[in-house]
C-alpha cells in the first residue's frame, strides 16, 4: 500500500494541475475500492495463497483481525454500510459444513430374567444338554473371550432350545456371537410361535411354527423377516447396514421387541428399528438358531431374555429400589461398558429431575469364584457406576454412596445358570 501511495504522489508532482489532481483523486478512490475488494476476498477464500504484493503490509498488520473479526478490518480499511454487506463475508474463512445427526441410545433392559444360557453347566466337547440339532456342534472355549461357547459347526443345521419360553408382549433378547473368518450370512436367530400339532423337537422348517421372525446378523449388515404361515401372507422385512458384526471378535447383539416393533442394537448404536416387523397375532414361545451359510460356523454364548424396561422412576421413588441387569462389565472386570449407557442415563434423569434424592449403588455377584474376590469386585463395580454418573451425566458425587455385597446377598439360590444370572446385578437404593 505504501508503494501505491508513493507512486500516486510522484504523479501528482509531475502533473501539477487541478485536472491532474482530480484525476489522481479518482484513481486513488479506485485503488481504495480495489483494496477493499481484495481484503474481503482474502477473508472469504481460505484457499487463496497468493495476493497482490500491495496487500502484504495490510495482511501483516491485520492477520488476526482478518481471521477472527473481518468486520473490523472492513470498517478500518474500507468504510462500508454494514447493511449492504453479506453476513457470510464477515464470518472469516469457512469450511463446507458436513452433514451430521444426533440420536439416542435408548435401550434399557428389564428387571426380570426369563431365560439365560451360557453353557457353563456343559462339559467342554459336549453338545449342550438343553439343545438339539440336526447337525453337529460342541461346547468350547476361545482365546479371545472368557466363558464357554457353543460352536455351531454343522452344515446348514438348526439348533433348537428344547423347552418353551413364555414370552410377554414386550421383551429383550441378548446374545454374544463370535463370527469366524469365513462369516458372511452365517447364523439366524428365529423367535416363533410353536404349532401345537407339531411334536418335533427339531424344527428344521425354513419358517417354523405358526408365525415368527428371523433375525440375521450379516457380515455387511442386518436383516429381519417377520412371517405368518396361515394363508398367503407377505414377509415383513427390515434391513440395516450400520455396525455389522465383526469377524473373529466378540459381538454383543440386543433385540428389543415391543409387540410388533423390533429394534436391534450393536456396538452402542441402534442398527434396526422397524415399527411393524411382526404379525399382530404372534405369541412367541420358542427360540432357535439356524445356519444356512455352509462356509461359516460361528460361536454363540450368553443368551439372555428379559422383560422389557421397567418404570424406573416409579420403582425408585415409590418402592425405594431399582434392580438393574443393564449395567454391563466384562467378566472379572469393573469398567462400565458402553452398552450400559441407556440404563445409567435413566438413573441420571431421575436424579436430575429430583435434586433432593440421594442414592446408594450396591454391586452383587454370583457365587462363582472366591468370596473375598467377589466382594472386592462388587465394590469396585459400584464405585465405577458412580464415576460414570458423575463424569458422563454431571451428577454431584455427594448425592451417591456405593457399596458391594459380593455373593453375600443372593435374591435366589445359586443353583442354576439362570439363577446365577439373576444374582449378578446392580441395585440403586434411595436413601
Amino acid at each position: 500500500m505504501k508503494r501505491i501511495i508513493l507512486t500516486i504522489s510522484i504523479l501528482v508532482l509531475a502533473i501539477g494541475n487541478i485536472e491532474g489532481q482530480s484525476w489522481i483523486n479518482s484513481l486513488g478512490n479506485k485503488v481504495k475500492e480495489t483494496a477493499k475488494s481484495k481484503v474481503e476476498q482474502k477473508v472469504e477464500e481460505k484457499t487463496e495463497k497468493v495476493l497482490d504484493k500491495g496487500f502484504e503490509t495490510v495482511e501483516g498488520k491485520n492477520k488476526k483481525a482478518a481471521g477472527e473479526n473481518s468486520e473490523a478490518v472492513a470498517e478500518e480499511k474500507s468504510p462500508v454500510n454494514k447493511e449492504n454487506v453479506k453476513t457470510d463475508n464477515l464470518k472469516g474463512p469457512q469450511e463446507k459444513q458436513k452433514l451430521s445427526s444426533v440420536t439416542q441410545y435408548d435401550f434399557v433392559p428389564g428387571d426380570k430374567i426369563l431365560f439365560f444360557e451360557d453353557f457353563s453347566q456343559d462339559a467342554i466337547g459336549d453338545f449342550p444338554a438343553l439343545w438339539t440339532s440336526n447337525g453337529s456342534g460342541e461346547v468350547k472355549t476361545v482365546n479371545i473371550a472368557p466363558g464357554k461357547w457353543f460352536h455351531m459347526n454343522g452344515d446348514e443345521a438348526v439348533y433348537c432350545y428344547t423347552k418353551t419360553i413364555n414370552f410377554p408382549d414386550n421383551f429383550i433378547v441378548e446374545f454374544d456371537i463370535i463370527p469366524d473368518a469365513q462369516y458372511e450370512y452365517g447364523i439366524t436367530l428365529t423367535l416363533y410361535e410353536e404349532n401345537p400339532g407339531d411334536v418335533k423337537e427339531i424344527n428344521d422348517d425354513l419358517y417354523p411354527g405358526l408365525r415368527g421372525i428371523h433375525i440375521t446378523p450379516k457380515k455387511d449388515g442386518w436383516q429381519t423377516k417377520g412371517y405368518d404361515n396361515n394363508g398367503d401372507n407377505d414377509w415383513l422385512n427390515g434391513n440395516g447396514e450400520i455396525n455389522p458384526v465383526v469377524q473373529e471378535k466378540e459381538n454383543h447383539v440386543i433385540v428389543w421387541v415391543q409387540k410388533r416393533r423390533v429394534r436391534i442394537y450393536h456396538e452402542g448404536k441402534k442398527v434396526v428399528d422397524v415399527p411393524t416387523n411382526i404379525y399382530a397375532e404372534t405369541k412367541f414361545n420358542k427360540i432357535r438358531f439356524s445356519g444356512w451359510d455352509a462356509k461359516s460356523w460361528p460361536f454363540i454364548s450368553n443368551i439372555k431374555i428379559t422383560t422389557a424396561s421397567p418404570d424406573m422412576r416409579s420403582k425408585l421413588l415409590t418402592e425405594g429400589k431399582i434392580v438393574s441387569y443393564g449395567i454391563y462389565f466384562d467378566s472379572g472386570k469393573d469398567v462400565v461398558k458402553g452398552e450400559s449407557y441407556g440404563s445409567v442415563k435413566e438413573i441420571a434423569n431421575i436424579l436430575n429431575e429430583n435434586p433432593s434424592v440421594k442414592i446408594k449403588i450396591v454391586g452383587h455377584t454370583d457365587s462363582d469364584g472366591e468370596g473375598a474376590m467377589n466382594l472386592d469386585l462388587s465394590k469396585r463395580r459400584a464405585a465405577n457406576v458412580k464415576k460414570y454418573l458423575v463424569s458422563e451425566f454431571k451428577i454431584s458425587a455427594d448425592r451417591i454412596e456405593t457399596d458391594g455385597q459380593g455373593e453375600n446377598s443372593p435374591i435366589i439360590p445359586n443353583t442354576s445358570v439362570e439363577n446365577k444370572a439373576k444374582n449378578r446385578r446392580v441395585e440403586f437404593i434411595k436413601l
